[in-house]
């Protein structure tokens, strides 16, 4: 949905705004403000697709857990919906030790914020070598090393041009996409998705996009950051409530507000649909909130119920299900002698930069670092 490939929306969207400003301010800003609905709405993602209710015990290690067992290998949350975004998973507990976070209320406070970030030093860090036995243990010791490595369930991208710094490319050129980062690999799917969770989520999307987007304070962020815990840990739970505007609403209740928010842009978009696909995908995702038992999350745990078999046994059943599904649909000539090309030629392209590459590595990290 970026500026050079979609012209005639950003063209009519900015136009029924009646906004006179260049057109790429308009657009970053109309990305940002998606990027906070995406964050105040995103809970919703990892109940409909979440798909990480257990883990392998192996994960844990000797580590203390609040997670039931299952049978003798596995641990899971009863409600579960994505482990992996709960606080197990991806967080930014350091950034918050050391009072660091990221600002969404403007592409410059996002990009001034990050970049604060990663040239902030942190003492636990600098105790750490920078080298041992000749092996980097870390690029710098600073809050974050690189921007990549604060996470978020949705960011704001630009395409980088040859080794540029990311807040670099957004400062420079602007927002060109998102990246939404809170969806889990649908395990029920050969390809990891499918259609009809793309054609919903392209309608959530449009939603988030769409609707109004305030800034938001530091209030509402902890509501966001407790909300998709929350989900994460016990989306399915019928009792669960979710904070939003200083009360607490019931999650079916929320979500069931959303889908009707929702419902007029996906009669949209089926106007310029061969099929009417979207209205029927947000009706079979929202099948999912009268029935927690239809997502994948709870799919998962009744097959590894009902096969006796602990989470790693359900995952490799899973792949040899997927990888006999594509040996049983080979590639066209055509088609495989293209991909033979390209990793050939991708190949080729590595070894002439690998060869052409003179400048040492710790050269090589002061000269990118040094970039502003």
């Amino acid at each position: 949905m970026g500026e050079g490939r979609r012209p005639g929306f950003w063209a009519l969207l900015q136009s029924l705004a009646g906004d006179q400003r260049e057109r790429q301010s308009f657009v970053s800003e109309s990305y940002i403000g998606m990027v906070r609905n995406l964050q105040r709405y995103g809970w919703l993602v990892p109940y409909l697709f979440g798909a990480s209710p257990a883990i392998c015990a192996s994960f844990l290690g000797a580590r203390p857990t609040s997670l039931k067992k299952w049978r003798e290998f596995s641990y899971y949350a009863p409600y579960a919906t994505s482990l992996r975004m709960g606080d197990i998973g991806y967080q930014n507990n350091k950034g918050g030790e050391a009072g660091i976070k990221v600002n969404y209320n403007s592409l410059e406070g996002y990009v001034e914020s990050l970049q604060h970030a990663i040239s902030t030093p942190c003492p636990d860090y600098a105790r750490i070598e920078m080298l041992r036995g000749g092996e980097w243990q870390q690029l710098n010791s600073n809050i974050l090393q690189i921007e990549n490595e604060y996470y978020s369930s949705v960011r704001p991208k630009q395409i980088l041009q040859g080794e540029e710094k990311p807040t670099l490319a957004l400062a420079r050129r602007g927002v060109a996409y998102l990246e939404l980062r809170s969806l889990d690999v649908n395990a029920f799917e050969p390809l990891g998705i499918s259609e009809e969770q793309m054609r919903f989520l392209e309608s959530f999307l449009l939603f988030s996009l769409l609707s109004p987007s305030a800034p938001y304070d530091d209030a509402e962020l902890a509501a966001i950051r407790h909300n998709i815990n929350a989900v994460a840990q016990s989306g399915r739970d019928p009792q669960l409530k979710l904070r939003r505007n200083g009360t607490e609403v019931f999650l079916r209740d929320w979500a069931n507000e959303i889908f009707e928010q929702m419902s007029a842009g996906c009669d949209l978009l089926d106007k310029d649909a061969e099929l009417h696909c979207y209205c029927e995908a947000l009706q079979r995702q929202r099948a999912k909130i009268a029935d927690p038992d239809l997502t994948p999350s709870a799919r998962m745990l009744a097959e590894m119920d009902q096969n006796g078999e602990e989470f790693y046994h359900f995952a490799l059943r899973k792949s040899r299900q997927h990888q006999q599904w594509f040996a049983e649909r080979p590639l066209d000539e055509a088609r495989r002698l293209q991909f033979e090309t390209l990793a050939r030629e991708s190949i080729e392209k590595q070894r002439a930069i690998e060869a052409a590459d003179k400048v040492p590595f710790e050269t090589f990290l002061q000269e990118y670092f040094a970039q502003s």
